[in-house]
């Protein structure tokens, strides 16, 4: 388990809005943003699309974003993506505080071999927490090293860094190891070559009476 670290971006403001604008920015290499919270106004602002992409690459990235000389803390809200390259083309930011608890939801990693012959499901891809703006974990990691079918781990039995707690039921399943199912190939392969035989055997007998009839 890890927390999120500050990624500072320097942004520009933007005086020119609307899809040809926001086109425009993004030729030039830049993403279009907006950049609200605590009562200020919005800003539209356009961020580094490179440098933006690789500290949008974390979850509940912290970003420190320097606007003409000053530092605003913010947690990117909404991305949007291109659905064909997955390049972003807008980010929606809101200002946070240090100290200040936000509710996220962070990913869920499953770690660890579980027994032979077990299935292990991934219930809940993400658990909801409250957490300090400044100290967001970036994932959970939850074993099932040696775990055996009934295992289940619940939101209640992960483990949560100091000053996070949880924001949703206690009791969601997160992680559950069940059966394998078994796929009995052999019997169905089996099956089909006693059938090919049948057919192969009925194939001779009519010739065989094919042939005493012509006789």
């Amino acid at each position: 388990m890890s927390s999120s670290s500050d990624t500072n971006l320097s942004a520009e403001l933007r005086t020119e809005f609307g899809k040809g604008a926001a086109r425009r920015t993004r030729r030039a290499g830049r993403v279009p943003a907006v950049l609200y919270g605590h009562g200020q106004e919005t800003v539209h602002l356009s961020l580094p699309g490179h440098q933006t992409a690789l500290a949008l690459r974390v979850a509940n990235a912290l970003l420190t974003i320097d606007l003409e000389g000053e530092e605003k803390l913010a947690l990117p809200r909404q991305i949007q993506r291109d659905p064909l390259s997955n390049a972003i083309e807008h980010v929606d930011l809101i200002i946070v505080r240090r100290g200040e608890k936000v509710t996220v939801d962070v990913a869920v990693e499953v770690v660890g071999e579980a027994e032979p012959e077990t299935l292990v499901s991934l219930e809940a891809q993400t658990v909801s927490v409250e957490a300090e703006a400044t100290n967001i974990p970036t994932s959970f990691e939850v074993s099932v090293e040696g775990a055996d079918v009934g295992h289940q781990v619940l939101a209640s039995d992960l483990v949560l860094p100091e000053g996070t707690t949880l924001a949703m039921d206690p009791e969601t399943l997160v992680v559950n190891v069940s059966a394998a199912p078994v796929i009995e190939l052999e019997e169905d392969e089996d099956d089909e070559a006693a059938e090919g035989e049948g057919e192969d055997a009925e194939g001779e007998e009519g010739s065989e009476e094919e042939s005493s009839s012509d006789e």
